[in-house]
C-alpha cells in the first residue's frame, strides 16, 4: 500500500480529485486530498492571512498529525508551490513529488515570478471583498479555462470554483534546505497542449525531473483524464 496526498491548485479544492482518489483507494492505496484554507468547503476560513506559507502548513501538518510517511505528494498547478514548500520542511517522510501541469518554484520565488504571464492578468484583477484581496478575474470561475468541455464535468465544477486569495500567488516560497528538496525523486506530468508554450526556464526545469510523462488533455488533468492520470500514480507505488 502506498500513500498519496493530492494538493490541488488555485481556485480549487479536495474535491477536484474525487475521481482518481476514487480509483486510487480501489486499488488498495492511502489517499488524502486536503483543501487549502480559504477555498472550497474551509472558505468560511478565508481572511487577510491566508497566504502560500499556509498553505504549506496546512498539507505539512497533514503529513505530521496524521503520522504518514513514503509519502508521494503530488501537486496540481499553484499546488506545485505548496509541496515544494511542503517538501522543505518534511523532506524525510516525503517518498516522491510529483507535479501536476504545476509550477516547479525555486527558492525566494512566487508563483507570480514562476507564471508571470497569466499572473499579470490576474493582477489586473485583484480586488478587495470583505478586507481580503482576491482574484476576481471571471475565467478563474469557468471550468473551460481549466480545460473542462464536458457538460456534467463544467456543471459539477462551476457550483465549487472559488475565488483564491492574491496573496497566495505573490508571496515568495522560502527554502531552507533546497538542495534537500531537489534530491527528492521527482516526477512531471504535463498536459500535452501547454507544453508548446513552455519558456526555456520550464523547459529545462522539466528535463531534470527522473520521469518525465504527458497527458493530451486540458489542465484539469485529474477532471478529465481521471484513469490516465491514476495509472500513471499508480506506477509510482
Amino acid at each position: 500500500m502506498a500513500t498519496y496526498v493530492l494538493v490541488h491548485g488555485g481556485h480549487h479544492g479536495g474535491w477536484c480529485y474525487g475521481k482518481v482518489a476514487k480509483r486510487l483507494r480501489q486499488a488498495g492505496h492511502e489517499v488524502h486530498t486536503p483543501t487549502l484554507t480559504g477555498v472550497g468547503e474551509r472558505r468560511h476560513l478565508l481572511r487577510p492571512q491566508v497566504d502560500l506559507e499556509m498553505h504549506v502548513a496546512d498539507v505539512a501538518n497533514l503529513v505530521i498529525y496524521e503520522d504518514l510517511s513514503d509519502v508521494i505528494l503530488a501537486g496540481h498547478s499553484y499546488g506545485g508551490m505548496v509541496i515544494t514548500g511542503v517538501a522543505d520542511r518534511v523532506a524525510d517522510r516525503i517518498r516522491e513529488l510529483v507535479y501536476l501541469d504545476a509550477a516547479h518554484p525555486q527558492n525566494g520565488q512566487s508563483l507570480a515570478d514562476c507564471a508571470k504571464q497569466i499572473m499579470d492578468v490576474c493582477r489586473e484583477w485583484v480586488r478587495e471583498v470583505d478586507g481580503v484581496e482576491l482574484v476576481t478575474w471571471p475565467q478563474t470561475l469557468e471550468p473551460a479555462f481549466f480545460g473542462v468541455t464536458d457538460p456534467d464535468d463544467a456543471a459539477w465544477m462551476k457550483a465549487r470554483l472559488h475565488l483564491h486569495p492574491w496573496r497566495c500567488y505573490t508571496q515568495k516560497l522560502v527554502l531552507k534546505d533546497e538542495a534537500a528538496v531537489r534530491r527528492l525523486p521527482r516526477t512531471d506530468i504535463d498536459c500535452t497542449p501547454n507544453v508548446a508554450h513552455w519558456d526555456d526556464a520550464r523547459t529545462a526545469e522539466r528535463a531534470r525531473a527522473d520521469r518525465a510523462w504527458e497527458i493530451d488533455t486540458g489542465h484539469d488533468l485529474m477532471v478529465t483524464e481521471p484513469e490516465k492520470l491514476t495509472e500513471m500514480l499508480l506506477r509510482l507505488a
